[in-house]
């Protein structure tokens, strides 16, 4: 089983798909830690439920971003973790984390991509106007969601929709697809 951290910045509703995955059986990972940098965050109520270990990181507790990351490498390191998914992480990955996990971190966005990238992309695709959205999931380099693709799925846009509604659908799509990508990325990793 490869030890799997998720990193998760708000309410963890991608969290709690890809551990109720894992809970289902059948997947080759184990959700070993929660990485978190907001400590009011429901995702880590919901961790605590799932028990699954957590920490959390505030970036201002640090005198800059390689502090910040190194203090996180090192709790990687302690739970022995092979592979970084993003769950609603809201910072960008540094340089201290992507040399130690090169090719090792993906997130996952709700567009698709390179189609609205970075912050409220649900509400970038209502103001253009698009008929068609959807969900990416790539791996994570050191630009803003520039990372190579490695699955993605459509979402239609009603005339109606709202955020609210098109998050839900996204959201919707997101749950499944995310568990089933990592599973299948991370069948060849398997030891």
């Amino acid at each position: 089983m490869v030890r799997l951290a998720i990193f998760a910045s708000g309410t963890g509703s991608n969290f709690e798909a890809i551990v109720h995955a894992e809970k289902n059986g059948g997947m080759p990972f184990t959700c070993a830690l929660l990485v978190c940098d907001q400590p009011q965050a429901a995702v880590l109520v919901k961790a605590d439920k799932a028990g699954v270990p957590s920490v959390v990181f505030e970036p201002k507790a640090f005198d800059d971003k390689a502090a910040f990351e190194q203090a996180i490498r090192a709790a990687l390191e302690e739970h022995n973790i092979e592979f970084i998914a993003l769950a609603g992480y809201m910072r960008l990955i540094g340089p201290t984390l992507l040399n130690s996990y090169e090719g090792k971190i993906v997130n996952i966005h709700p567009s698709l991509l390179p189609a609205f990238p970075g912050l409220n992309a649900v509400g970038q695709a209502l103001q253009a106007g698009v008929k068609v959205t959807g969900v990416t999931i790539h791996y994570v380099d050191s630009g803003m969601d520039t990372g190579e693709i490695i699955a993605q799925q459509a979402v239609p846009v009603s005339d109606n929709d709202t955020e609210e509604s098109l998050r839900k659908k996204i959201q919707a799509v997101e749950h499944t697809l995310y568990p089933e990508t990592l599973a299948n990325l991370l069948q060849s990793c398997e030891k």
